[in-house]
């Protein structure tokens, strides 16, 4: 496991929300599976920021496939927890395109999770580009003003 334990930078986007009740096991602690779906959320809020969700992307000849996922969980979140999710882009996004999360419970001020997610580009045929094309990457270095990213 990689995942940098660095608290999220001033570019990432954050959402907050609370644990529905269908999200929950039987233990009355969110299902494992579902921090994904909760990484998800904060990445196509991300990407929809800097023009490259998978609408902008179909206009543009293009698609993104996510070909690694990775989740630590730390401390787990339970029925009616308030949390945020925080997710940002790191490395250079010449091959693939890297997300770090982080979902920090607001109701113990603990984290409960964080993450990583790699995509790689394809065509619209679904063959893999072997670098993100240059227009992505200038997408993805352009930074947002504060108020865009909450």
């Amino acid at each position: 496991m990689n995942i940098k334990r660095n608290p999220p930078p001033d570019a990432a986007v954050t959402y907050e929300g609370e644990v529905p009740f269908h999200d929950v096991d039987s233990l009355q602690i969110v299902w494992h599976g579902h921090y994904f779906k909760y990484f998800e959320i904060a990445r196509t809020k991300l990407f929809t920021l800097h023009g490259i969700d998978g609408r902008e992307m179909m206009e543009l000849g293009y698609r993104l496939v996510v070909s690694h996922t990775e989740c630590k969980h730390v401390s787990p979140l339970a029925y009616r927890d308030r949390y945020r999710v925080s997710a940002w882009f790191t490395g250079e996004p010449d091959h693939r395109i890297e997300v770090l999360y982080e979902i920090w419970n607001l109701s113990t001020d603990k984290r409960a999770a964080r993450g990583r997610t790699a995509l790689v580009t394809t065509d619209v045929a679904g063959t893999m580009l072997l670098a993100t094309p240059p227009l992505l990457q200038k997408r993805i270095k352009q930074r947002p003003t504060p108020s865009e990213r909450r």
